[in-house]
């Protein structure tokens, strides 16, 4: 599959993302968190989405690659009002929750789904795309260069590709929490750049690329016009929405990386995520949210 997600393993990060492990996952029931988490991220998103609207003209068709349960396709939704929203993703309950959230914000009238993998399901769209957003869904293919060359396919003459990857990993935690050896979230982070290899080595047909992103989609022919992040900054004590979303991904972290672990970290690991202890995420009052996305932008030739 090709979906969006974020940061660590099962990505129940942020945004509107899936896990990297995708086997077994029941979607219909992941959805809720996993919109409750793009919800999180959506001030960053807003002003994303607002530096794209400003530097592009209003498109006729714009395309989420890898949507998720749609927060992201909305938006894109109320961006740009005179365009027609597909929202792409291989889970049709995921699917199913974007059409309801559209409903919800009224923008039904023009916002269509369409169920498959990446890239090949773009083949289906009725027309090329002015403007496809892929956020965290090209890292799931295993040839990256290629499947950004089916995007740049799909694009309208002069239409741009909007591509959301690489940025930092979120944090939750001060570097010393009290429990411990101080600096978990750096150990967890360098274990799951340690996973996410593993992840990417395993896909079908994956080849190794230096990830330069702007670089990459030159190399398929699209002109690269601008690279921005946007940071989400949820200072301590945060909101329950906030905590709860670090709750989950703290917790999908352990049950992911658990084993990779030292006797120690986990053990302090055991407590953050436990909701009977007074040191764990559930009641921690230095619990943050600070998250950087990064955005690069290209556009195809008229």
């Amino acid at each position: 599959m090709a979906h969006d997600h974020h940061d660590h393993p099962g990505h129940t990060h942020d945004d509107h993302g899936h896990p990297h492990d995708h086997a077994d996952i029941d979607w219909a029931e992941m959805a809720p968190m996993l919109e409750e988490q793009a919800e999180l991220y959506l001030p960053m998103y807003e002003r994303a989405m607002a530096w794209l609207a400003k530097r592009q003209t209003e498109p006729g068709l714009v395309v989420d690659a890898g949507s998720g349960p749609g927060v992201a396709s909305c938006l894109l939704a109320e961006n740009f009002p005179g365009a027609r929203i597909v929202a792409v993703d291989g889970s049709e309950p995921l699917l199913e929750r974007a059409r309801e959230r559209a409903g919800r914000l009224g923008v039904a009238d023009r916002f269509g789904t369409l169920t498959g993998e990446l890239p090949g399901v773009l083949e289906e769209l009725e027309y090329p795309a002015d403007l496809i957003w892929a956020s965290w869904s090209l890292h799931h293919l295993g040839d990256q260069r290629a499947a950004l060359a089916s995007f740049a396919d799909r694009l309208a003459p002069g239409g741009t590709l909007a591509l959301l990857e690489g940025s930092l990993p979120t944090r939750y935690l001060p570097r010393d929490i009290g429990i411990g050896r101080p600096g978990l979230q750096a150990r967890l982070d360098a274990l799951h750049e340690d996973w996410f290899s593993q992840m990417r080595a395993g896909l079908p047909g994956t080849v190794d690329v230096i990830e330069d992103w702007p670089a990459l989609l030159a190399s398929v022919g699209l002109k690269p016009t601008g690279t921005r992040s946007f940071l989400l900054d949820l200072p301590a004590p945060t909101t329950d929405r906030a905590r709860h979303v670090a709750v989950n991904t703290l917790t999908r972290m352990h049950e992911v990386l658990g084993d990779r672990l030292d006797a120690e970290d986990r053990a302090t690991l055991d407590r953050l995520v436990d909701p009977d202890d007074k040191a764990s995420i559930h009641h921690r009052p230095d619990v943050f949210v600070l998250a950087a996305r990064t955005v690069h932008t290209a556009a195809r030739g008229v």
